[in-house]
This record gives structure tokens, sequence and C-alpha cells, in this order.
């Protein structure tokens, strides 16, 4: 015998890509309620972030280097 949630997890799966993002943001709005603080937080600290890209003072890394220092790190 298949529970609720099963039923509604296949239903789920039968969806569009696009549908099933949709389906998981609003289940998860319901779950995880934001603190409006922390997310001003994280949108200034967004924009301090864009900020120092635009005006060339932030230090960016090619990926490479990132993902062969992560390599590196794990061996």
């Amino acid at each position: 015998m298949t529970t609720l949630v099963d039923e509604l997890s296949q239903k789920a799966l039968e969806l569009p890509p696009e549908e099933r993002v949709r389906l998981a943001e609003q289940l998860l709005a319901t779950v995880h309620e934001i603190d409006a603080g922390v997310e001003a937080a994280w949108d200034q600290e967004i924009e301090r972030r864009l900020a120092e890209i635009n005006d060339g003072t932030a230090k960016l890394i090619p990926a490479e280097e990132v993902f062969a220092e992560v390599r590196r790190i794990l061996k």
C-alpha cells in the first residue's frame, strides 16, 4: 500500500522540470520561514560583492584554480 506522500511524489515526478521546481519552491516556502533580517543582510552582502567586482577591488580567482585547490585539499 502506498502512502499519500508516495502518490504525490510520483505525480510530481511526472511534471515538467519547470513545474517541479515551482512546486519544490512552494513546498520549501511553507517549511523554512525566512527571517526578513537575514534576507536583508544577504541582499546587502550581494550588493557589496557585486560593487567590488564592478569597481575592480574584488580578488577574483579562476574556477580552474579553485577546483584544483579543492582537489588538492581533498586528497
